[in-house]
């Protein structure tokens, strides 16, 4: 991707903070006291020396004959050193407070955003999901947003800490002497403003390009094992060898920039801290030679410039990991703000007492236009789906048969026309009602790394034993499983490699069997069976649908012996 096609699409800094800091609203009071904290943790330690350096100058003006900076305060030595005791202990506590209530909020906010972002994934499946690259929502998902923990517990709260700390440390300096305090503002606004802006500058787009390959290199690495059968097959292994060498490379590359890009950051800083404290020594000196300041004054001044950069220190140095962050933040911001393509409807009159008593038109299409990203599929396509009867859908691939089914489980809406169930338009409908209307099975059986038991489960929620059994039976399961030694508690595997696509589609079909909807859609059902199982499977669906409606997508003629009547498909079909 080039720096043009990136700068395009990422937001600037300010407002990518604006937007993750807004997230915290519910956890603000929180979020308040671990500023309080930090600002008296710094101040702890930054009077740490301020005191002594009073105790010194006190003793130095008496040498003198010159007024107390401190007055009776510093006089009592051992009032000083107890003062100065109780501060270095209330640091430790104040400090260790401060990064609880952080890491708090932290952890928090990462739940929160998970949360979110499984929700916006589920508003966006399947329609803007499929054909998705999956190995960079897998990167989102857990590299992007653990990575927002670095801004949550060590961005917010620096940075107002940062500037309330420095804006106190500016009053103090005016106290001790004018000059001081315009040399003290100078520095921090130097130090901690000037620096990470021009360190965000250098760094920004490096950041997001390295983000962006990071989730491609999961991409390919995912894929990779995906499709390990296949490269030993066909000796592939050394090129895909190479074509990640050529990615880890690039990574590589990317992370050496920004390693370059950290260390100049870390050296201007060191840079500016010298020069600011030799600056306040030089100009504290140049008013006492004038008789414009006590010695007190210059010692005070010039301690408490080189020991009040801490707060500032670590907003300059978050700039270099803030880049990173805030593209991590970007890549989830985008996800969250991406728009469905298909709204859910969940404010509709509720479709209770239809269910089973679908009408006599169990589901139709009137004049159904639909594309693909420009490609026309569907032209003004009709199809009537009756109640008690299988409607067979027969035709070359790219004729749009898988197409309509996912009209009629709203998976995606149609450009024009009108899709209906049970004589409802399905954009009408509560989606939750429309779904619970129609069982499909679609051409591949997602497996989740389960049991058996609990993958044809995933048909009905909090479903019995008995009922499990009972659908794997009707999709001739059942008798396979009990062949297994763990039976229905056989763990499929990761993307049910432990069956074979005969099994997982039974599985498929059980889950059908098992919810039980009075509209069944089914696309290819029978692919991967031999002709024994597609006889008694397709038994199976002439009992258990008897008297409702099914639609059944097929190439094989014996499947389509099975229907009441078939629609056969062209592309781009007027009906």
């Amino acid at each position: 991707m080039s720096t043009q096609e990136v700068s395009s699409k990422r937001s600037s800094g300010i407002s990518i903070m604006g937007r993750l800091i807004g997230l915290v609203a519910p956890l603000m009071p929180i979020m308040v006291l671990a500023i309080v904290l930090g600002v008296l943790g710094f101040l702890c330690a930054i009077f740490l020396t301020i005191l002594a350096a009073l105790g010194i100058g006190d003793v130095a003006a008496q040498a003198l004959g010159q007024s107390s900076l401190g007055g009776p305060f510093v006089a009592d030595a051992g009032r000083l050193f107890a003062v100065i005791v109780v501060i270095a202990v209330a640091r430790g506590f104040l400090h260790y407070g401060e990064q609880y209530c952080n890491h708090y909020i932290a952890f928090k906010m990462l739940a929160l955003i998970r949360h979110k972002v499984f929700a916006r994934l589920r508003l966006l499946a399947p329609a803007k999901l499929e054909g998705r690259d999956k190995g960079n929502l897998v990167s989102i998902i857990t590299s992007d947003i653990e990575l927002l923990e670095v801004f949550y517990a060590h961005t917010i709260s620096p940075i107002a800490i940062a500037v309330l700390t420095s804006l106190g440390m500016v009053g103090f300096m005016a106290w001790v002497h004018p000059l001081a305090a315009v040399v003290a503002l100078v520095a921090y606004l130097a130090v901690g403003l000037g620096i990470p802006l021009w360190n965000g500058r250098r760094g920004a787009q490096r950041s997001y390009r390295m983000r962006n390959a990071l989730g491609d290199l999961n991409s390919f690495v995912l894929d990779s094992l995906y499709g390990l059968d296949e490269t030993i097959q066909y000796g592939g292994g050394e090129v895909r060898a190479c074509r990640m060498e050529e990615r880890s490379t690039e990574i590589a590359g990317m992370s050496g920039e920004m390693n370059r890009v950290v260390a100049g950051q870390l050296s201007v800083t060191s840079l500016f801290i010298q020069v600011f404290s030799w600056t306040m020594l030089f100009v504290m000196l140049s008013a006492f030679a004038n008789g414009q300041a006590t010695f007190a004054q210059v010692l005070v001044a010039t301690v408490a410039m080189m020991s009040s950069f801490g707060p500032v220190t670590a907003l300059s140095n978050l700039s270099s990991t803030l880049n990173a962050t805030l593209a991590a933040g970007q890549r989830v911001l985008d996800l969250l703000d991406e728009e469905p393509e298909v709204r859910e409807v969940c404010d509709a009159m509720p479709a209770s007492g239809e269910g089973r008593a679908l009408l006599e038109e169990a589901a139709a299409l009137e004049n159904v236009s639909f594309s693909y990203e420009g490609e026309r599929v569907l032209e003004g396509y009709s199809l009537r789906m009756p109640r008690g009867r299988v409607v067979g859908i027969h035709g070359p691939s790219g004729s749009g048969k898988s197409t309509i089914l996912k009209l009629l489980m709203r998976f995606w809406d149609a450009d024009a026309g009108k899709v209906s169930v049970s004589g409802r338009d399905v954009r009408e409908l509560n989606t939750s009602d429309l779904r619970s209307f129609e069982s499909c099975v679609t051409q591949q059986t997602w497996l989740f790394r389960d049991t058996i038991a609990n993958n044809i489960a995933v048909g009905k929620s909090g479903a019995t034993r008995e009922e499990v059994v009972e659908a794997a039976k009707k999709a001739s399961l059942h008798e396979f499983v009990q062949t297994l030694p763990h039976g229905y508690d056989t763990n499929v595997g990761e993307m049910g490699d432990n069956m074979s696509g005969g099994e997982a589609q039974r599985i498929g079909l059980a889950r059908a069997f098992l919810h039980n909807a009075p509209l069944l859609l089914l696309d290819e059902p029978t692919s991967n069976l031999d002709s024994l199982n597609e006889a008694i499977i397709l038994k199976s669906l002439r009992e258990q649908y008897a008297g409702e409606a099914v639609v059944l997508v097929s190439h094989r003629q014996s499947t389509m012996g099975l229907c009441d009547e078939v629609c056969e498909m062209h592309p781009a079909h007027h009906s």
